[in-house]
Parts: C-alpha cells; sequence; structure tokens
C-alpha cells in the first residue's frame, strides 16, 4: 500500500484589529509566494518490512533557484541505502537531499522529483517536517494538497499518435551522461527510451532509478501539457536467442516468472492513476519474434537456442502477455518489435514476420487492438534514407538487387520498409491505423565518409558502394559500429504512416564488450563485438566493423558517444 504525505505550509499572516475602511486587496503574485513557499510530497511507494522505496517530489512556489537542498529527520531508525536524481547524505536522523548537476534549477513554481531506498526495523513513520534552502515547507497533518503528486495536466485519453503535440520525456540519467562528455550539451536534452531489460530494473539498484522514480521525473517534466515516456520492454524467457552480448536473465522455459516477476508489476505500476495523464510508449521484445523468422529450421543461420524457443512457444506466448497485460492500461500504447529492412525486408522474410507478429498479437489473451504500431531499427544502424539509389536501379543491365550490398533485398533503407512493411501488417488483420516508429538514434552516417552522390557506373557493386550512406561492411554487423553517427532527432510525423522518428537506444550506451567480462547482468560475450572478429554465415564472414575497447551492453561507452556525435547527420550544430 502506498503512503503518502502531502503538506504545504502557509503563513498566517491574518491581522486583527485594523482601524479604517475594509478594503478587498487583490490577490497578486508576491502574496502567493509568501502564503506557499514550497510543497513537498514524500510517498512509500513500496514497503516489504526491512525496508522501502520512497519518492520525493518538491514544488517550489518562492524565487526561482539555481540549486537546492531539501532537510527532513526521521522518528525511527531509517537508514537510506541508495538514492537518484539527488545527491543525499545523512548523519544519524537527518537527511538532506542536495540537486544533482543536471537538476539543479527550480522555476517559481517548477518541481523536481528524486527517490531512494531505504531500510528500517519497527516503525517506518512519514517524515512530519521538510525544509527547502532552510525554508520550512510543511508542517500539516497531510491533508494539504500539491506537490506534484496528482495526475498534472494532459487530457489522458487514448489519440491516434501519441507523440503528437507532446512532450517526449528525457532521462535525466542518460542526460546527465551525455551532458557530461563534451560537446554532449547539444543533445543532452533529447529524448530516449528508458530500458526495463531485467527485474531489477523494476524498482532500480543503487546506480539506477527505478520505473516509478522515471514516471515521477515525466510528471515533474510534463507540467500542463501532454507528455509520452518511452519504455523497451525487454527481458523475454530465452532472449536473444541468436546473439550472447544481450542474453537475459530468464532461462528457456522461464515464461512463468517471466509473466509474474517481470510483466505483472510493470502493469501495477503503470495502472497506478496517479500517472494516467501520461502517454506511456511501450516498445514490446526487441529481436525476439524476428529470431523466430530468420534463425530457425533449416536456414544456414538458425542457432540452437532460437530452435528451441521456437519449439517451446515462449516468445510468442510472452510477447502475447505483455500486449494483453499493459494493452489493458487506457494510457499505454504498444509498439511491438519488428527488426530492421536488413533482417526482414527480404521476399522469404517480409510475409511470414507479418504473420508471426499476427500470431503474438492474439496469444495469451492479446488481441490486435492491444498493439498501436511497431517499431524497426531499435539499436541498429539502418540509414533512413538512402538518396543515391534505389531499389529498381540497373547498372549495365544488371539490378541493384544484385550487388553485394542489397542481395536480393527489396529494400535499401528504412523509410521505405517501414512504410512497406506497415501495408503488409493490416493485409494480415493488424488495425488500419497503426503507425510506425523508426529509431534514427545511431543512423545518421555522416561526416567526412558521407558521399555526396552516387557511385561510379562500373558495376553494380562500385555504384551501390560509392553511393551508400550506411558505410558498414555487411548491413548483418550490428555491435558498436564503427563510423556510425546520430541520426534525425526525435520528431512527431515526419512522414506518412510514420508516428514518430525516436532515440530509444541511448546514444553511448555499448550494444556488448569487446571481450569477455564477468559480470551479474546475465550479459554474455557475442564475438561480433569484437573488432578482429572475422565474420559468421549471418554477416556473409565478413569483419564485424566493432569499436573496441567497448563495455558490457547498456553500459556507457564515451569513445562511441563522441564518434555519433561527430558523424551526425544532420550535423550537430
Amino acid at each position: 500500500m502506498s503512503r503518502t504525505r502531502t503538506a504545504v505550509f502557509a503563513a498566517l499572516a491574518l491581522v486583527a484589529g485594523v482601524s479604517g475602511p475594509a478594503v478587498a486587496a487583490a490577490p497578486s503574485a508576491q502574496a502567493a509566494i509568501s502564503a506557499i513557499p514550497c510543497t513537498v510530497d514524500y510517498k512509500i511507494q513500496n514497503d516489504w518490512g526491512a525496508g522501502f522505496t520512497a519518492a520525493v517530489t518538491v514544488t517550489n512556489n518562492s524565487a526561482a533557484k539555481s540549486s537546492w537542498s531539501v532537510k527532513w529527520s526521521y522518528a525511527g531508525n531509517q537508514q537510506v541505502t541508495s538514492y537518484w536524481n539527488t545527491k543525499l547524505t545523512q548523519s544519524g536522523t537527518a537527511v538532506t537531499a542536495n540537486n544533482e548537476t543536471y537538476n539543479g534549477t527550480l522555476a517559481t513554481g517548477g518541481s523536481v522529483s528524486f527517490g531512494f531506498n531505504g531500510s528500517y526495523s519497527g516503525t517506518n513513520a512519514i517524515p512530519t517536517a521538510f525544509t527547502l534552502d532552510g525554508v520550512t515547507c510543511n508542517v500539516d497533518d497531510g491533508s494539504g494538497g500539491g506537490g506534484g503528486g496528482g495526475n498534472g495536466g494532459g487530457s489522458g485519453t487514448r489519440v491516434d499518435n501519441p507523440y503528437s503535440g507532446a512532450k517526449v520525456y528525457v532521462n535525466p540519467e542518460w542526460s546527465a551522461k551525455a551532458a557530461a562528455e563534451p560537446g554532449g550539451t547539444r543533445v543532452s536534452n533529447q529524448p530516449t527510451g528508458v530500458w526495463l531489460d531485467r527485474i531489477a530494473a523494476i524498482n532500480g539498484t543503487s546506480t539506477s532509478m527505478g520505473l516509478r522514480a522515471h514516471l515521477d521525473a515525466a510528471l515533474a517534466q510534463k507540467g500542463s501539457g501532454e507528455e509520452v515516456v518511452q519504455l523497451v520492454v525487454y527481458d523475454l524467457p530465452g532472449r536473444d536467442c541468436a546473439a550472447l552480448a544481450s542474453n537475459g536473465e530468464l532461462g528457456p522455459t522461464e515464461i512463468d516468472k517471466y509473466k509474474t516477476q517481470f510483466i505483472d508489476p510493470i502493469a501495477a505500476i503503470l495502472s497506478d492513476s496517479k500517472y494516467a495523464s501520461l502517454r506511456i510508449v511501450t516498445t514490446i521484445e526487441i529481436d525476439s519474434l524476428p529470431n523466430l523468422v530468420t534463425n530457425t529450421g533449416s536456414r544456414a543461420t538458425a542457432t540452437a537456442n532460437c530452435n528451441t524457443m521456437l519449439a517451446n512457444g515462449n516468445y510468442v506466448k510472452g510477447v502475447g502477455y505483455a500486449l494483453a497485460k499493459l494493452g489493458a492500461i487506457p494510457n499505454v500504447y504498444n509498439y511491438l518489435d519488428a527488426g530492421h529492412h536488413g533482417w526482414i525486408g527480404w521476399d522469404d522474410n517480409f510475409a511470414p514476420a507479418a504473420q508471426l507478429f499476427y500470431q503474438a498479437a492474439n496469444a495469451e489473451g492479446a488481441t490486435v487492438a492491444d498493439v498501436q504500431g511497431f517499431i524497426t531499427n531499435t539499436a541498429n544502424y539502418s540509414a533512413l534514407k538512402e538518396n543515391n539509389f534505389t531499389v529498381n536501379d540497373t547498372v549495365n543491365g544488371t539490378s541493384v538487387r544484385q550487388s553485394k550490398w542489397v542481395d536480393w533485398n527489396r529494400y535499401v533503407d528504412e523509410l521505405s520498409f517501414a512504410q512497406a512493411f506497415r501495408t503488409q501488417l493490416v493485409s494480415v488483420g493488424f488495425d488500419s491505423g497503426i503507425g510506425m516508429l523508426i529509431d534514427t538514434s545511431r543512423n545518421g552516417w555522416g561526416g567526412s565518409a558521407r558521399p555526396t552522390g552516387p557511385g561510379a557506373t562500373t558495376s553494380v557493386d562500385t555504384y551501390v558502394d560509392g553511393g551508400r550512406y550506411d558505410r558498414r561492411i555487411h548491413v548483418g554487423n550490428w555491435c558498436n559500429q564503427a563510423g556510425a553517427g546520430l541520426g534525425e532527432r526525435p520528431q512527431a510525423s515526419p512522414a506518412a504512416g510514420i508516428d514518430a522518428y525516436v532515440w530509444m537506444k541511448p546514444p553511448g550506451e555499448s550494444d556488448g564488450s569487446s571481450t569477455a567480462i564477468p559480470n551479474d547482468e546475465g550479459k554474455g560475450f557475442d564475438q561480433m563485438c569484437d573488432p578482429t572478429y572475422t565474420g559468421n554465415v549471418r554477416n556473409g564472414n565478413n569483419m564485424s566493423g566493432a569499436l573496441p575497447n567497448a563495455p558490457l551492453s547498456g553500459h556507457w561507452f564515451s569513445a562511441q558517444f563522441q564518434q555519433l556525435m561527430a558523424n551526425a547527420y544532420p550535423p550537430l550544430s
């Protein structure tokens, strides 16, 4: 059960016995500031008897601040063990929470949220008094209002495109890392996806915010308008059966654990009425269903792990369950992963993928109504639009499709693939109103290597290779690619059938480690992340094209981030 104290300090400025005629004074901003200088909403979100998670939202009604300090004291033996969105210290029962470098600005009427985990024994009483920069904020019994604890502005009603007319949540954790990089402030205010890639990510860890903390921060950011929060739901049993860098924590048969310990807790949090005014976009299980299309059966690219997941049906069951549980929440918008053109664009894959996605969308209680759209190119590098050649071009009578790069694919870029695949999805039974998202976080391919026109017509290969923006060695290369750059900035409704360009994969987060690194995150070592690896059948036995010295997947990779900024297209100013 969630417990809360929202409290207000109001200066008692009633004056009696003043002589003279009664005058009705007009309210003023200064009067409002002096009457209620600040409010604090302290909420215990989870209490398991020996420990708890708390979220705090502070609203400043006095003069604007460039830094802040919130203090309170406990009546019991509560001890803070980890925290996020703040620098927090404790001395005895006294706690001080100071701003981080990225959230010190607090405007008049503005709010800031932070959270922490704590331990205790006995009782876990909520503090009764708080100060903001030495000014008392709250001394009442919790019946006061304010503090950012409600739903905020926004309609809270379902719309066709959640990105339309809305801001998108800027993850303060990613933003701080980006801003700390030389030149990073040019992009640190961009919205990125929040990856729920293991059970521990739901409540957060000592070094990362949990789901509620992100949602609370999103409420603080949204103000009176609409706000989208982007979540990646990513912890299927036997996850990423054709790769090792992002293998998950759950074994192939642990579908019940996936349902009860991962999806159910996420759904419970997203169902909280506190978050009803947020537009919550969930991208469902990256890479899972596409693996069943291309890496199973008797194909040369098949793996034993993918054949296991095809046989036990747990990818389909897990995706269906996630769609059903999350799709039942009115302000949640499910987007199902659809790989990318260099995966699903071939004739053998295109139609079968749409059929498999339809099967999953009708499994475990889900229906196509639970799918608002699909996302392509998540965490990948495929160029948004190749302008120097088309799939219909010929060179000396030879089709572009016969080039080594295109290799008989019907699509040469993500935009044409996403629009065509949307039509295919509708044809198999998905709603005609579905929209597509394209991840453009790492597919800009700018910089000095970017071609300015078509290649030479000596052969179909010189024509394609000389003109293509995507400078990878092979379209199957996926790990920390050398030469990549930031792509189009996130934006709503950029093209027909496209709900938004998004940065679902946060730029600067590694795809996988260049060498084996022991870890407790269930992440293995994939040779495709080793720059010396000479390849396999899935990348045409070419070099991996990966950057050296990469950390574990999801960990900050400064060299990659610097490269992405240097090669951004459109270029950064």
